[in-house]
């Protein structure tokens, strides 16, 4: 573990995702794991711009090649590929977007740090051909499909500082 990706606020999951180590009850990156819950949960939201700037700010944690980098990338790129769709219409820089994510993601464990990262693929590829499957489409974490409240809008608030 990085010191520098501590944080003992950040609770456990529900169930024992890969990233969790349950024998010693700790993450093995608290800080990925607590930009994941904002930024999922504001990607939730339909606040697309500032979920990924959840996932983007924590990227820069981690070197190149490593499996956290590789997967914050991809969902840097899975919020500013919906941004494109929903705020843009502009569904040719989300296919761009997408297809980069599919790369990052490739081999990232199916339940990365809760999220259901497999049916985040099968989403994108669906997208691909597909742009409204992602009307109504939310990401899973621990199995829960959660929207922001005040405390993700204040997580995004603090990163600009």
């Amino acid at each position: 573990m990085d010191e520098h990706t501590r944080d003992p606020s950040v609770a456990p999951p529900l169930g024992n995702p890969t990233g969790w180590n349950e024998d010693i009850r700790m993450w093995d990156h608290a800080t990925l794991r607590k930009a994941v819950e904002h930024g999922v949960r504001l990607f939730n939201a339909g606040d697309f711009h500032e979920s990924h700037d959840c996932f983007e700010i924590e990227w820069y944690n981690y070197g190149a090649g490593t499996t956290e980098s590789a997967f914050l990338h991809g969902m840097v790129q899975v919020a500013a590929g919906a941004y494109k769709h929903f705020d843009f219409e502009d569904d040719a820089g989300m296919r761009s977007l997408f297809g980069t994510s599919l790369d990052y993601l490739r081999g990232t464990p199916s339940d990365f740090y809760g999220v259901d990262v497999d049916d985040v693929r099968e989403t994108l590829r669906t997208a691909l051909d597909d742009p409204t499957v992602l009307h109504g489409w939310q990401i899973s974490i621990d199995g829960q499909l959660a929207t922001a409240y005040p405390a993700d809008y204040e997580y995004v608030e603090e990163l600009d500082h």
